[in-house]
Order: structure tokens, then C-alpha cells, then sequence
């Protein structure tokens, strides 16, 4: 495998609709695969607690993870003043690509290059609450996020639910993260595409209860859940606002 822009590669060979398939590794060998086209749907495809979480967004809105852009496209096209980050330089180019004005290459670990204030609503849609990646870097980051955004701002996430599950391999694999120390649903993982892979990283997902657990003591609380309907993994939205 060489590294490089795997995910990014993967988006603009859906751009190009050229074949998009690409595995999500995780670090005990267990492999998905997925075509990119769940990075280009539009609202009416979206899945229902996203639809019922991004009626809380408002005013200048940072998207956080924003690959392909079909969050920020939406709020954009709704007259919201969008900027979208996303460390992929392809998923840059692919954004900007199909229409989004302000897009620039960023990790999260990053944003509090932005000045005091700057936004209104932060989107991590797409389960990108697992871009906090643990429970250490969420701490931190809520913080940053608090200082970043308006007096009452919101954030408006999505994220799986490890605990859902009865798959012996998930089941295990959370068993090792608790004696490791590791939340269980904190996940070390890389994509592929072709011959490329991006380098590994930590994912986390996390339960209702260990949302709430997370905000403590970073001037956040969670306003409302929403439970999804429908898709292949049970996911939930949650918006949250600033104390």
C-alpha cells in the first residue's frame, strides 16, 4: 500500500463517475466496503435524524469533516454562510467542485486558528462526532469549539452507537479498548483506495449517556437526541448548545 488520499481519491473518482468502491480498515483486520455515493446525497436521501437536526442550524455555520460537501451544499443553498473544512485535499477540491464557496483544507485539530466568535452552528454530520477521536482530544476540542462560535451557539452532530450491536467482532473488539484504557467505541482505523491508504487514525463513537459524560465541564449540554429510522447502523443526532 502507498499512502496518500485515499478517501479523497475515492470522492473524486466518484466526481468523475469512475468506480468508487473503497474498505474502511479497522486495526483488527475487520474490513467494510463502501462506494462514495454516501458522500454525494442529497436532503431526500439523507437519513432522518440528520433531516431533524439540521432544522436547529442558523447564522454563519462551520462544517466540520465536510468531505463532498452534501451537508454544507444544503445549508448553503438554504442562505446559511458556510465554511467547510475537511483534511482531504481531495474532498477539498471535490466541495468546492460542486459549488461550495468556502471550503479550505483543515483538520480539526486546527480550528482554533479561527478568531473568537466566528460561528453560529457547527455540523459534524456523517457521524463526525468520531473526529474527536477520544476522550482526551474531545475535552480539548469542546473547549476550542466553545471559544469559536457566538454566545448560544449550536453544534449539530451524528454518531453510531456502539453499543447496538450483537456482532461478535465489534463486541470483542470494544471488550480489548476497555482493558486497554480506550473508551469502547474508540476506533483506530484507515481508508483504502486502490493501492492507496490514507495513515490510521482514532474514530470514536459513542453512546447517549457518554455524550453527555463528554460535555461535562466544557460548557456544553445536549438540547435533544434524535433517534434514526432506516439505514444499515443505528445511529442517532443530537443537537447541543452552549451553557
Amino acid at each position: 500500500m502507498k499512502p496518500g488520499d485515499a478517501f479523497g481519491m475515492a470522492l473524486e473518482a466518484r466526481l468523475q463517475d469512475r468506480p468508487s468502491g473503497h474498505l474502511i480498515e479497522r486495526d483488527d483486520g475487520n474490513v467494510d466496503w463502501m462506494t462514495a455515493d454516501y458522500y454525494f446525497g442529497n436532503y431526500a436521501d439523507w437519513r432522518s435524524h440528520e433531516k431533524s437536526a439540521v432544522a436547529y442550524a442558523r447564522g454563519r455555520v462551520l462544517d466540520v469533516g465536510c468531505g463532498a460537501g452534501r451537508h454544507a451544499l444544503h445549508l448553503q443553498r438554504k442562505g446559511r454562510r458556510v465554511t467547510g473544512i475537511d483534511v482531504s485535499p481531495g474532498a477539498v477540491r471535490v466541495a468546492r467542485a460542486r459549488g461550495l464557496r468556502n471550503v479550505r483544507r483543515m483538520s480539526i485539530t486546527d480550528i482554533g486558528r479561527f478568531p473568537a466568535g466566528s460561528f453560529d452552528t457547527i455540523v459534524m454530520f456523517g457521524n463526525n462526532f468520531g473526529l474527536f477521536g477520544s476522550r482526551a482530544r474531545a475535552s480539548r476540542l469542546l473547549k476550542v469549539m466553545r471559544r469559536i462560535t457566538s454566545p448560544g451557539a449550536r453544534r449539530l452532530v451524528s454518531c453510531n452507537d456502539p453499543q447496538n450491536t450483537t456482532n461478535p467482532l465489534h463486541l470483542r473488539y470494544q471488550a480489548r479498548n476497555r482493558a486497554r484504557g480506550r473508551m469502547a467505541g474508540q476506533i483506530r482505523l484507515r481508508i483504502r483506495y486502490a493501492n492507496v491508504a490514507d495513515t490510521w487514525f482514532d474514530y470514536l463513537f459513542v453512546t447517549r449517556p457518554e455524550m453527555r459524560k463528554l460535555l461535562q465541564e466544557t460548557g456544553w449540554h445536549v438540547r435533544k437526541f434524535f433517534k434514526s429510522t432506516g439505514g444499515r447502523f443505528p445511529a442517532y443526532a443530537a443537537v447541543i448548545e452552549k451553557d
